[in-house]
């Protein structure tokens, strides 16, 4: 499902912030990225969401050379990638039902089937009833909450997500984990970005270690 082959991603006066980095990501498997700060994970999960591209290598998603895509292809390799971040990044002048519809809104899906998803979206997170709520007033485990209905609403193969439970306390962490192993077991592939050792060690998946943009363990 996805393949990291050789990466190497250098910025001008900087380095390489990844060198050859390989690792092949299973469909349907999940997995922790760790590492010190500074040691690559956002530039990781950016080469996957392509907002960078790699200066060295191949980034294998599908099957699809992400290197080599035009950039009008950008934005359906994006509807392959539901994208989570630490600070939530909802719209906070739009509803709980408008920040998960967006994606769907901007592929051109009707109402009725914008309507449809977006319900069905909040109930997988246990939100179905807060739709007309605005984010401001929801907490923050829900508001990560609505950030992962977003993610999911387009039935994406692939979930990256980066610090997802860096705001919050550790029953709400186990309870975004738990969300994700529960997409995990219906077929998606999901990839999280985390500093939170103690909450990765108590759960039974892959980690992907980095070190000054190496990866030391897998």
């Amino acid at each position: 499902m996805l393949k990291f082959d050789n990466v190497s991603m250098r910025y001008p006066g900087a380095g390489d912030v990844l060198r050859n980095v390989s690792f092949h990501l299973e469909r349907g498997e999940m997995a922790f990225l760790t590492g010190h700060s500074g040691a690559g994970k956002s530039t990781l999960l950016k080469l996957i969401a392509v907002i960078e591209r790699c200066t060295r290598g191949r980034v294998l998603l599908d099957g699809e050379n992400l290197n080599q895509a035009k950039d009008r292809q950008v934005p359906y390799i994006r509807r392959k990638v539901g994208l989570i971040f630490q600070d939530y990044k909802l719209l906070q002048d739009r509803t709980v039902f408008d920040n998960v519809a967006l994606p769907l809104v901007i592929a051109g899906y009707g109402h009725h089937e914008v309507s449809r998803r977006v319900r069905a979206s909040l109930d997988k997170v246990g939100l179905l009833g807060k739709e007309k709520k605005y984010p401001l007033v929801l907490s923050g485990g829900e508001q990560q909450r609505v950030g992962i209905a977003r993610a999911v609403v387009n039935k994406p193969p692939l979930i990256v997500a980066d610090e997802p439970t860096g705001n919050l306390d550790p029953e709400l962490s186990a309870e975004i984990m738990h969300l994700f192993e529960q997409f995990q077991q219906v077929g998606v592939t999901i990839l999280i970005a985390s500093h939170d050792i103690s909450l990765i060690a108590q759960m039974n998946h892959r980690i992907l270690k980095l070190d000054h943009g190496q990866l030391v363990a897998s």
